[in-house]
């Protein structure tokens, strides 16, 4: 089970971080991934990190703004988010690597958390 946090409204430069707590499965030995959906569109892979601290990937809208991390003590992958624009505003979700910088199947994902970037 993937249960995502931290999401809210936010002004275009702002801050967030979001959290995700996993159970049910051995977190460290998986590669993990955020991807997001806004309304009307398709979803979209954000970032990647795999496990034991392969290097991160990220969509290249979001490089040098969002950092993806993991605590694998506490079964909980993050996602902060710098310098956020309205285009950034999705449903983001968690989700099990299954493929790689890539958006995987559906039945991998949480339950999803708001972002809304607006002033």
């Amino acid at each position: 089970q993937l249960v995502e946090s931290g999401g809210g409204m936010v002004q275009p430069g702002g801050s967030l971080r979001l959290s995700c707590a996993a159970s049910g499965f051995s977190f460290s030995n998986y590669d993990m991934s955020w991807v997001r959906q806004a309304p009307g569109k398709g979803p979209e892979w954000v970032s990647s990190i795999g496990a034991r601290g392969v290097t991160p990937a990220y969509r290249n809208s979001v490089k040098g703004r969002f950092t993806i991390s993991r605590d694998d003590a506490r079964n909980t992958l993050y996602l902060q988010m710098d310098s956020l624009k309205p285009e950034d505003t999705a449903l983001y979700y968690c989700a099990r690597a299954v493929v790689w910088a890539g958006v995987p199947p559906r039945n991998y994902w949480g339950q999803g958390t708001q972002v809304t970037v607006s002033s």
